[in-house]
């Protein structure tokens, strides 16, 4: 007897487990405003012109910070500076910011401290490379208290996060944290997320780990890092827990439930994951093509589950959701034949041949067909097997060989 059709592997990982590892930077950079800043300086003046004293965010921090003070000379500067900036002329604010940088006559506090403003005023105008070179500006003068020192240079980091500088965020990031002391939980998955990208998994994961174990509320993002980060570094099991833990919080959120069955797939638990998509599909989730392919995908990739495949094919294709194409069509003809229908997977062959970027699934139907002793039709689609062109047209032409009209 002639080749069998064989089962075809298919793509287990939906879109969704896609969008788990597209992450961008995890924690917004954030940039103070002009408005902001005006609100700042006035309430300062409302209260006799004496702001609140900071509260130290570092007290750990290896570097003494300096006495942050200018001088009668660079205070004027930085008052024409600040002026044009709150009344919105940000391009002379940042020209005025230029020249205080750029004279080196005047103290680090200046300096550093108009470094500040150009990067406000880059950051503004969406310019992050400019905007990181005054954010380095500003730390390599080294005029600015602690507080404002190691901020700047967190978003800093975040910043070369987002512009792909990996190795870079993670050098500023080391730095960052060496020298602050930092266990911060919102810091340290800034550096966890950096390894990530870098594709350092191992070193990832505990870092993120130790974000998420010392953050009272861990950010549903920082456990998809981490979910993400073990599915990567082959830890199937981690990942599952992270995906269920995560489910578990959202129970009618279809992206985390999506997320679970793409990485019960990912590390073989795929009984788990038709399951969890099963649930979905009575629930009435099924609303994209994706979400029918990946539970059928997953039932053709169980052993004896060809009938339940058939039935979520069948099911997305009168719903309209399943699109009919070349690849619904030659899975509904594969789960039709392993579950010994081969009548009607005769007819979804018929369908998907058509579309078939070659022969191959005409050579397919013409088996199936010579195993049910249609031969005429066999013939037929062997024909059009070699018209398409296949791999061996030596099989094709021993079916055209067959006794029979």
């Amino acid at each position: 007897m002639s080749k069998q059709p064989t089962r075809r592997s298919t793509t287990l990982l939906a879109a969704a487990i896609g969008a788990v590892l597209a992450f961008g930077a995890v924690t917004q950079v954030n940039a103070q405003s002009a408005s902001e800043r005006s609100a700042q300086r006035r309430a300062a003046k409302e209260s006799g012109g004496k702001a609140k004293p900071a509260e130290n965010q570092y007290p750990n921090a290896t570097r003494t910070s300096p006495e942050a003070k200018a001088s009668s000379k660079g205070g004027a500067k930085l008052q024409k500076m600040m002026d044009a900036y709150d009344k919105e002329k940000f391009p002379e604010a940042r020209a005025q910011a230029d020249a205080i940088i750029a004279d080196t006559g005047l103290n680090a506090y200046e300096r550093s401290f108009a470094a500040q403003i150009g990067f406000q005023v880059a950051y503004d105008a969406d310019d992050n490379k400019a905007a990181m070179d005054y954010l380095k500006k500003a730390i390599e003068t080294n005029g600015l208290d602690n507080n404002s020192h190691f901020d700047r240079m967190f978003v800093l980091a975040q910043l070369q996060l987002q512009e792909d500088q990996y190795a870079e965020s993670l050098a500023t990031m080391d730095r960052f944290l060496n020298e602050s002391k930092s266990t911060k939980p919102e810091h340290l998955i800034v550096k966890g997320n950096a390894l990530y990208r870098l594709e350092r998994y191992a070193d990832a994961s505990k870092v993120i780990k130790q974000a998420v174990d010392g953050s009272p509320e861990a950010k549903p993002e920082w456990l998809q890092l981490l979910m993400a980060t073990y599915v990567e570094n082959n830890q199937g099991a981690e990942a599952a827990k992270i995906a269920e833990q995560i489910a578990a919080k959202n129970p009618n959120d279809k992206r985390a439930q999506m997320n679970v069955a793409a990485v019960y797939s990912q590390s073989d638990m795929l009984d788990k994951a038709a399951t969890v998509l099963e649930k979905m599909r009575a629930a009435g989730q099924f609303t994209e093509d994706k979400d029918y392919r990946q539970l059928y995908s997953t039932y053709l990739n169980l052993d004896g589950k060809e009938k339940e495949a058939a039935n979520v094919i069948n099911e997305g294709l009168e719903k309209g959701v399943l699109k009919p194409d070349y690849q619904a069509y030659v899975a509904l003809a594969q789960s039709y034949y392993f579950s010994e229908q081969a009548n009607k997977s005769i007819d979804a062959y018929k369908k998907a041949a058509p579309l078939a970027p070659d022969g191959e699934t005409y050579l397919n139907l013409a088996r199936v067909l010579w195993q049910e002793d249609r031969i005429p039709e066999a013939k037929e689609a062997a024909k059009q097997a070699i018209a398409k062109g296949v791999k061996k047209p030596d099989d094709a032409k021993k079916i055209l060989a067959l006794k029979g009209k």
